[in-house]
């Protein structure tokens, strides 16, 4: 990786892309199952622009982040070292943990908080080939009726919601679209 490439991708004015790109992600932190665009970043590959945009937003020089699979390369590293000073870690010790669903590997591997606590646990930013709101059925706080959201298994996330209040959180990233379930959320398989 050129040092141009390293210290380049990131936010042309960090302020207004940063505000921008938090909202959005406290917006579909907040409303499940709804889909947001987030710009701002260019990340090396195989980071989408919608993960490098939340890494940019969300860790500082204090937050641990784990790479997962094929996210763990050394532009990956290079570029949130410059642009975030996050430090890296393994997934046991991780704040945030990036990857696709099969990198990321089982989830009994992140800090789900403790009784005291429940904030202290990960969150974990999927990569995603496809996000749509069809799938699996979506309930509970900042859901209205029922929401929907392509997610990529739907066992493991109901064992999570039925850890609450402890468990993990998680972004769904493609492209430049995003979207969350908290551990708050019920999920059900329609149909």
């Amino acid at each position: 990786m050129s040092a141009q490439t390293q210290f380049s991708g990131g936010f042309q004015n960090a302020p207004v892309d940063a505000a921008h790109a938090f909202r959005a992600a406290m917006t579909v932190m907040a409303r499940p199952g709804q889909i947001r665009t987030v710009v701002g970043s260019v990340p090396p590959t195989p980071l989408s622009v919608a993960a490098g945009t939340l890494l940019l937003t969300l860790c500082d020089p204090e937050t641990k982040v784990h790479l997962a699979g094929k996210a763990d390369t050394g532009a990956v590293r290079q570029w949130l070292a410059f642009h975030t000073g996050a430090p890296l870690s393994d997934a046991v010790e991780a704040d945030f943990a990036v990857g696709t669903w099969q990198d990321l590997g089982p989830l009994d591997q992140y800090r789900i908080g403790t009784a005291e606590y429940p904030d202290r646990s990960a969150t974990l930013i999927v990569e995603c080939t496809n996000l749509h709101q069809v799938g699996a059925a979506l309930s509970g706080p900042g859901v209205k009726g029922k929401a929907y959201l392509s997610l990529p298994d739907i066992p493991r996330f109901q064992r999570n919601a039925a850890l609450y209040p402890l468990g993990c959180d998680f972004f769904f990233t493609c492209d430049d679209k995003i979207a969350a379930l908290p551990r708050s959320t019920q999920i059900k398989l329609e149909g």
